[in-house]
């Protein structure tokens, strides 16, 4: 056959391999709500960048019918093209052939893409639209599980992963999500769960729907897998592609840095009527990160999740720097399980990734409960503990209010390893509040007295005279410095450039025990 012939047979597979066999599916996938494997990773990539790899593959399958079913690409896309200019791999469920099913051969195509990605040193996109493994291929589909769950686990901290559901992820297929970086959902066309509706009501007797039981705004709000909800999947895959600009191609190298028309030295004067004197008033925390950061803009993780602490993605004049701040109008910030749990990842993802940390201060404590004792706030907050006290990029804490007792510390205070710890005049650092404190200190005297709430009143005053006012940690080294509250932004931006050179080594070991 003449080599024109050879070329006009090349390009006709593999026009017919992205049209699929079937020539409806296609439409009932349109039908769905839902895109193509291919439509997605056209939105997700820059325009003509992708080059796929092993599109004609085959299963080598048998029985159940299988030897007839030999459809290319296996029910997966895979390669890699560029976001904004730098490589990343992905791969993309093809619901139209066998549901999307991971089978022996489906499995082998992505292995070999996370190994390119490990090996390439770029992030890992993972369009997740299938039905779980395929049946017909038995244990050898389950064991291709297991070869991407394994390398979920070795590329963690090491490259960027993102999984992206748009359609079902059932039974072990949902570990491999869990295990990535971040993970996106869209309503009503994604669900994510061990076991399906069906089970539960046969075990159980509860009836619950797909959406119900693993739906996105159950991940989002009450279970905290999914990190991001969106309604569609182009406003999904534009935000996976913003995400990806604000994080580095590897633990080797730093985040992508820009040029910032926001001045360093702007004054912040509106945070002196944004955060009220009174502890016990709230405020909303975003509004000062806010105004605090470049162009007012940030990306925030799980927010719907945990909402009584703020983890955020930002620049600091175009240095990606990560934000951990208690937030006061949400179960007046105090940390609770999930709130530890949240801020813990958080912190743990920003040290693998070289990004700094600014942690914003104003807690009242650990949240008190027979519930949150017996679930565990001891081990949880330890995780919050564990992750701060590992990390080794750059650390800035800033206390705008309150700060007491084991919170404060776990807040990335200067004794857990803060490189710098800093303070409005309107802080509060101590053991626990004035009223608690002096009806601690002064009990017996209190009782005693004929006019109790006057003596309270009195000991409450002198309790903050001595313990509590702005400037006792900084007397005791435990703040480096008070600053004008208007300077916020200037301070922070001097303080990340004098710490990007940081240097912090770990001790020799294979690799830390943190808590359960």
């Amino acid at each position: 056959m003449p080599a024109t012939d050879r070329l006009a047979e090349l390009i006709e597979l593999k026009s017919r391999v992205r049209r699929g066999t079937d020539p409806t599916a296609t439409a009932r996938q349109h039908a769905r709500g839902k895109l193509t494997a291919h439509e997605r990773i056209e939105l997700l990539l820059d325009e003509g960048s992708f080059q796929e790899i092993e599109a004609l593959r085959r299963h080598r399958s048998s029985g159940f019918g299988m030897e007839r079913r030999r459809p290319h690409s296996d029910g997966v896309i895979t390669g890699w093209g560029t976001v904004h200019g730098r490589t990343v791999f992905v791969y993309a469920h093809d619901f139209r052939i066998f549901g999307g099913a991971l089978g022996e051969a489906h499995a082998a195509k992505i292995h070999k893409l996370m190994d390119l990605a490990a090996s390439s040193g770029a992030p890992l996109v993972s369009l997740n639209d299938g039905a779980g493994a395929r049946i017909q291929e038995g244990v050898t589909a389950l064991a291709g599980y297991g070869g991407i769950f394994r390398r979920n686990t070795r590329n963690s901290g090491v490259i960027p992963q993102i999984s992206v559901m748009l359609g079902p992820c059932a039974g072990g297929a949902a570990y491999s999500p869990a295990l990535t970086d971040f993970v996106f959902m869209v309503r009503e066309t994604s669900q994510m769960f061990i076991t399906g509706p069906d089970v539960v009501q046969a075990v159980t007797g509860a009836q619950v729907s797909m959406d119900g039981l693993g739906g996105a705004d159950v991940h989002a709000g009450v279970s905290g897998v999914a990190g991001f909800v969106h309604d569609d999947e182009e406003s999904c895959l534009e935000e996976v592609r913003f995400l990806l600009s604000l994080l580095p191609q590897n633990n080797r190298e730093m985040p992508p840095a820009e040029m910032c028309d926001d001045p360093v030295d702007r004054p912040n004067d509106v945070l002196l009527d944004l955060v009220p004197d009174d502890p016990h008033q709230s405020y909303d925390m975003r509004a000062v990160i806010e105004e605090i950061v470049d162009d007012g803009q940030f990306f925030e993780v799980h927010e719907r999740w945990a909402t009584n602490i703020v983890c955020a993605l930002t620049r600091l004049d175009g240095r990606v720097v990560g934000i951990v701040a208690n937030q006061p109008s949400s179960a007046a910030g105090v940390l609770d399980i999930h709130a530890s749990e949240k801020a813990a990842r958080f912190v743990s993802l920003c040290d693998a990734f070289n990004i700094p940390l600014v942690t914003l201060v104003d807690v009242p404590g650990f949240l008190p409960g027979v519930d949150q004792e017996h679930n565990g706030i001891i081990r949880h907050g330890a995780k919050l503990l564990y992750a701060y006290c590992n990390a080794t990029v750059p650390r800035i804490s800033l206390i705008l209010r309150k700060a007491y007792g084991g919170a404060y510390i776990v807040m990335d205070s200067r004794s857990i390893g803060a490189d710098l710890s800093l303070a409005w005049p309107s802080n509060e650092i101590a053991v626990m509040g004035a009223e608690g404190a002096a009806n601690v200190i002064f009990r017996r005297e209190i009782a005693d007295a004929d006019d109790p709430d006057e003596v309270r009143a009195q000991k409450i005053k002198e309790y903050k005279a001595e313990l509590m006012h702005p400037y006792y940690a900084a007397e005791r080294g435990l703040v480096d410095d008070v600053i004008d509250p208007r300077d916020t932004r200037q301070v922070l931006i001097g303080a990340l450039d004098m710490l990007s050179s940081k240097h912090a080594d770990l001790p020799a070991r294979k690799h830390g025990n943190p808590p359960a």
